[in-house]
């Protein structure tokens, strides 16, 4: 914890006053473009992953980067994107998986969460990913595990279409639903390919297709 505050005091004494102009004008409204779905996981940052600056993302963080399909009972993620999308008027919504992730990790092995209830209730929504990535074949429990990260992504890709506020954004044609991986090791990120269905390296793809 003394680490967080030296880190804190840092951040007032040292970087606070280079953007106080900055700070200033978000200090009474915020207008991000994006919104940035993605893992807890605290390997994953993704104002540090995008360079962005403060005000630029809005940020959804959960176990798995999973959006709950909608349903009669919205809660804190259906919330958030609805709030993003028809208040902020974000113009992108990226759902961003990420390597070594521990919630597909415990989907992949088939982990006994008996002793988390809540955990093994929340990864029921990535129940449609585990089916296809389990009807499939891989030649080792790594290919497995990343295969699970990418069928997971393009599963809360579907989900976030059923929100009202998505479909009507994608319906006008005032969004666009982007697909990503984040490697940790290597700090290399996959995009989904719109066309294709494949992901592919985003530095080598930059004007990749929208999905």
């Amino acid at each position: 914890m003394q680490d967080i505050i030296e880190g804190f005091i840092r951040f007032q004494r040292e970087v606070f006053p280079q953007q106080i102009a900055l700070f200033k004008r978000l200090s009474t409204a915020q207008s991000p473009s994006t919104l940035f779905v993605t893992c807890s996981d605290s390997r994953v940052v993704p104002e540090l992953l995008t360079q962005a600056e403060p005000g630029a993302l809005f940020v959804i963080r959960n176990a798995g980067n999973i959006v709950p399909s909608y349903g009669p009972e919205p809660g804190g993620v259906s919330a958030t994107v609805e709030y993003a999308v028809a208040v902020l008027g974000v113009r992108d919504i990226v759902i961003c998986g990420h390597s070594d992730c521990g919630a597909m990790t415990a989907i992949t092995s088939r982990k006994n969460l008996d002793h988390l209830p809540a955990v093994a209730s929340w990864l029921r929504y990535s129940d449609a990913a585990k089916a296809i990535n389990e009807s499939r074949t891989h030649s080792s429990d790594a290919e497995c595990l990343d295969a699970m990260v990418k069928e997971n992504v393009v599963a809360q890709l579907a989900n976030i279409r059923t929100h009202p506020s998505v479909a009507v954004g994608l319906a006008n044609k005032n969004l666009q639903l982007h697909g990503w991986i984040f490697d940790i090791e290597s700090g290399s990120m996959l995009a989904l390919d719109g066309r294709t269905g494949n992901f592919l390296p985003l530095v080598d793809n930059p004007d990749i297709y929208a999905v």
